[in-house]
């Protein structure tokens, strides 16, 4: 009972601090107004992190559906929720030194998200793919990937990388590819669709952001996009009671 009501604290606790730091907002600023300061090709278009509202709602299914759980397995129960309260209290940080502009311990903190989330993802069969399983994590685990990279991105702008001589919209292609790689990768191992789909979501709101002034970027943000899709239709791999 203690666990669901930290889980269920913490989850408010997320939707809440991520909705002032908006509406306030936090420090006389708003998330996308600093993400658009700078001129990062991987930052997506504005419509996209409307993703966000998703995650919330299939996060509240998923601890719904954790408290009529929560007897049948207690080791799974208590490391799920463990776990989903670390990744909270890890999001809410990452707002508060995002929005005070201390970028490089962003970074750290949006990694051990994406680390915690991970462990939390590896800990459901790829059978387990339902809203009160393993689904709302694929989701929220696929968005924090495109973040992280997206993080990463704004971080070395910030401090003015040269890039080992390679151009901004080289750069973007090569994040992209490397996405569009671990994209597949979980869609034939995992047989996750979701995850696939949340990358599909982004490269396309990167492609509709920069439009024809980077056209490499836009180009092959669809083209990617195409082979993602190509890889949630063709890969025909289904998953084992082990998997």
């Amino acid at each position: 009972m203690v666990r669901f009501a930290l889980m269920v604290i913490s989850l408010i606790g997320v939707i809440t601090v991520n909705a002032l730091a908006n509406i306030l907002p936090l420090n006389n600023q708003t998330t996308g107004e600093i993400s658009n300061r700078l001129p990062v090709l991987f930052t997506p278009a504005g419509y996209v992190f409307s993703i966000w509202s998703v995650i919330y709602l299939m996060l509240i299914f998923w601890v719904v559906g954790m408290w009529k759980k929560r007897t049948q397995n207690d080791a799974a129960y208590a490391k799920r929720s463990t776990l989903f309260i670390i990744s909270s209290i890890l999001n809410m940080a990452w707002i508060y030194l995002w929005h005070y502009e201390s970028f490089l311990l962003t970074v750290v903190v949006m990694i051990a998200l994406l680390v915690t989330l991970i462990i939390l993802y590896g800990t459901y069969k790829a059978t387990d793919n339902l809203v009160a399983s393993r689904l709302p994590i694929s989701i929220y685990l696929g968005w924090i990937s495109v973040a992280t990279i997206a993080n990463i991105s704004y971080v070395l702008t910030f401090y003015q990388w040269s890039g080992w001589g390679l151009s901004n919209p080289l750069w973007a292609v090569i994040m992209m590819t490397i996405g569009t790689a671990l994209a597949l990768h979980i869609r034939y191992h995992h047989f996750d669709i979701a995850y696939v789909l949340v990358f599909i979501w982004a490269f396309i709101g990167i492609a509709v952001r920069n439009g024809l002034e980077e056209l490499l970027v836009s180009t092959a943000a669809f083209f990617l996009s195409a082979v993602m899709l190509s890889g949630i239709l063709f890969i025909k791999k289904r998953p084992t009671a082990r998997s």
